[in-house]
């Protein structure tokens, strides 16, 4: 089958080629799927994971990607809930190869049921930016109707949905970005917007909770607007510090069936919409992870065409 692969821990976005490699096996409850979409984070080429298996040893070459939409090919042994020729989409194991190929073996239950009206596109933005918001918010930010919540980051893949979420919710949002970033942020449901670049963050009324995907400089100056008892939840790098009057959490995103299916409907229902920036075949994806690769919203990848 086709794949994208990188050969060894070091190289980088132009060591990336489209190749052919052997079809994944099947272990107990995994599920093969037929790849139609897939998602990618820019980073991943440094993370361990991307490099070694589970027991910690050398994988390489590697197939970059950890988010799927597709059609079940294969069940491995022991695996239910899944059948062959269901629509599916999800999150891909951290230490085996990735979606950017043709096929990929993926545990079973870090796959949900892939709406019909939903298309592979759609589905494979969702799963690590809305796993991302949806954890962030509710399981460790523990965000509540009425209170307000400083999403930072609020255009991008994961700030995006977790405005939306925060909006459902009924939360008061405070998102922030570039200048250029107000409109779409303030259409997703912001109740405000802090240019970051230009605002003063500090002005602005205590909040109960901080979202932030960007840490540095941004993870310092929102702890002077945490409500006392209030949360900063960071995924950039656990918190070099506490703050004074709260508490400041890292967290890694984890792959959940149920949650992944809530999302889903969500989508199918019209209540949250992934933004998709750019669809590019699988021949493009080394120039997809380039760092000046830039579009408003996430690259897709597509690998099958739609059945």
């Amino acid at each position: 089958m086709k794949a994208i692969t990188v050969a060894k821990r070091g190289d980088g976005v132009e060591s990336m080629t489209l190749t052919e490699i052997d079809y994944p096996p099947t272990l107990e409850n995994d599920v093969v799927v037929r790849v139609h979409a897939a998602g990618f984070t820019r980073g991943e080429l440094t993370w361990a994971g991307t490099w070694v298996d589970r027991a910690g040893r050398d994988r390489s070459p590697s197939v970059p990607g950890h988010e799927v939409a597709g059609v079940v090919a294969e069940l491995g042994f022991g695996t239910t809930g899944l059948t062959v020729g269901q629509r599916v989409f999800g999150l891909t194991d951290w230490t085996r190869n990735g979606s950017l190929a043709e096929y990929v073996a993926v545990e079973a239950r870090n796959l949900a049921p892939l709406p019909a009206s939903v298309d592979f596109v759609t589905a494979a933005a969702l799963p690590i930016s809305g796993l991302t918001a949806w954890q962030g918010l509710f399981d460790h930010g523990r965000l509540e109707t009425g209170q307000t919540v400083l999403i930072h980051g609020a255009a991008g893949g994961v700030g995006s949905l977790a405005v939306q979420l925060a909006r459902e919710a009924g939360a008061r949002i405070v998102g922030t970005g570039r200048a250029a970033d107000r409109d779409s942020v303030m259409e997703l449901g912001a109740d405000a917007f802090v240019d970051l670049q230009s605002d003063q963050l500090e002005g602005i009324e205590p909040v109960d909770l901080v979202f932030d995907v960007i840490g540095g400089d941004v993870f310092e100056r929102s702890l002077g607007v945490l409500r006392a008892g209030g949360r900063l939840v960071t995924i950039y790098e656990p918190p070099p510090r506490q703050p004074e009057n709260g508490q400041a959490i890292f967290f890694v995103v984890e792959a959940d069936r149920t949650r992944l299916a809530e999302l889903g409907r969500r989508v199918q229902d019209g209540r949250l919409r992934p933004i998709v920036g750019a669809v590019r075949p699988l021949a493009e994806a080394a120039a997809a992870f380039a760092p000046d690769h830039r579009v408003h919203g996430r690259t897709i990848i597509t690998v099958a065409a739609a059945d």
